[in-house]
């Protein structure tokens, strides 16, 4: 069993009706508070490494964080949506995908041009789901009102 396989199966436990009262009652709306507290946790993580060297606060927060988007692929596939070998395999397919000049025939040199056709095969991935993107402005806003709301809570804010 992998190390991943056995988080999985840790979070599985703690939703279980054996588990955690409190791990059991999150839903991905409960979920979000935490989910952005995580990742600005994880941007310091990354100023103290830079600013220090000590990749020990870092390696804690991505642990946090991937405990954010393990609880959510969990609730998904309780909830009948999809599993977590699908999120796995939707970013594998992903990654090959907007990669042609690593997995495939296409050459590129330089940063620059990796960057511009990433975005042509993104726009081309887009297609026929624009309307997605009109929900955005709204989780930009949701996601900076929980910033302040995390902010204050950790006596950041008044």
């Amino acid at each position: 069993m992998t190390k991943f396989e056995e988080f999985e199966n840790i979070v599985e436990k703690l939703r279980s009706p054996e588990g955690c009262p409190w791990d059991r009652e999150q839903t991905h709306s409960s979920l979000k508070k935490p989910c952005i507290e995580e990742a600005a946790e994880v941007i310091c993580g990354i100023n103290i490494l830079e600013e220090t060297g000590n990749p020990d606060n870092l390696k804690e927060e991505l642990g946090d964080l991937l405990l954010q988007v393990v609880m959510h692929a969990r609730i998904a596939e309780e909830e009948g949506y999809f599993t977590m070998d699908d999120v796995i395999q939707g970013i594998i397919d992903k990654m090959v995908r907007r990669h042609p000049h690593v997995f495939g025939d296409a050459v590129v040199s330089e940063s620059g041009k990796a960057l511009t056709r990433w975005d042509e095969i993104k726009k081309w991935e887009k297609e026929g789901k624009e309307w997605t993107e009109a929900y955005l402005p709204a989780a930009f806003d949701e996601a900076k009102k929980l910033i302040d709301e995390a902010a204050k809570r950790k006596g950041f804010k008044d």
